[in-house]
């Protein structure tokens, strides 16, 4: 295959692989959110250490500085947020919610961009913007109060993602650097859930033992996917293929678990669905313009839920 039509796949297959995260956490219950966690941190550390060691080795580790930890250190610390809470959304049942989170992403990232970086947008910006606001603002008085988990979701990946920017590293080593603050907490939390029998690594099983080391091969394969995808492909492309994500994740919610879907709720859903569409053509159109005349606006990032 050309390059083009290779990276299209592996991001069609990064994407689709997090839009199908919410059919996979499901899977390693009895264990508790927490627990689900720290073993997704902790195989993460030992897969990308491996991955890592049969690819670029371990040399670039020496160059970070202290800023380049710090700034890693506040990434982990957001990541951890948005997992935790992804997982908690998913096995609570409010997998419409989570996805609610993916969907306003960017429109949170903008409003980030304008509120921290000081960033001017322009007119259909400021439209989907207040589309958006209104959706959030449907969705709270249908749930009876706002969608939490959705923005704790997109303002923990949003800000994560303004975080990433400024470190500049490639995303396998980055994440490699942030799982490594986090592993030691995530260990001793699994040590002291297993001295006091509450962990359920191996009291339900083989199966359930290997479905809880998963989830570090199931956080690394979409990562590797979208690097491969992200030097290939337009960033255009992948703005447009990050919406199939919350779009599988919503269906999945409805269709495969169930969950309730009034009207009321279908049009704040239509709500955010307008406002992504007002967003997306005017990338497109803007694109198309001579760069010079663009402001600078963060672009996706690369570690989903």
């Amino acid at each position: 295959m050309s390059q083009a039509r290779t990276g299209f796949v592996a991001g069609a297959a990064a994407y689709l692989l997090w839009g199908l995260f919410p059919l996979y956490w499901p899977l390693l219950e009895p264990s508790k959110p927490v627990e689900i966690l720290a073993h997704r941190i902790v195989w993460s550390v030992v897969v990308l250490a491996v991955l890592l060691a049969a690819t670029s080795g371990f040399r670039w580790a020496g160059s970070i500085g202290r800023r380049r930890a710090g700034l890693l250190a506040l990434a982990a610390a957001l990541i951890t947020i948005n997992w935790g809470v992804y997982i908690y959304g998913v096995n609570s049942h409010h997998v419409v919610e989570t996805s609610l989170g993916y969907f306003i992403n960017p429109l949170i990232t903008v409003g980030l961009a304008v509120t921290l970086l000081r960033e001017r947008l322009r007119r259909a910006q400021w439209i989907a913007v207040a589309i958006g606001a209104l959706a959030v603002l449907v969705l709270a008085v249908d749930y009876g109060r706002p969608p939490y988990i959705s923005l704790t979701l997109a303002c923990s990946f949003g800000l994560y993602g303004l975080v990433k920017k400024r470190v500049g590293l490639d995303g396998a080593q980055s994440l490699a650097v942030e799982t490594g603050f986090l592993v030691l907490p995530a260990l001793a939390y699994l040590v002291v859930i297993g001295a006091t029998g509450d962990s359920t690594f191996t009291r339900e099983g083989a199966g359930h033992a290997a479905l809880l080391a998963g989830g570090g091969i199931a956080t690394a394969i979409p990562l590797i996917l979208f690097g491969a995808a992200a030097i290939r492909v337009p960033l255009t492309t992948l703005g447009l293929m990050q919406y199939l994500a919350p779009v599988l994740q919503f269906l999945i919610g409805v269709l495969v678990r169930g969950e309730a879907m009034p009207l009321s709720r279908l049009a704040g859903f239509a709500l955010v669905w307008l406002a992504l569409t007002v967003f997306t053509v005017d990338a497109i159109r803007a694109l198309r313009r001579p760069l010079s005349s663009l402001p600078v606006r963060a672009g996706p990032v690369s570690e989903r839920a």
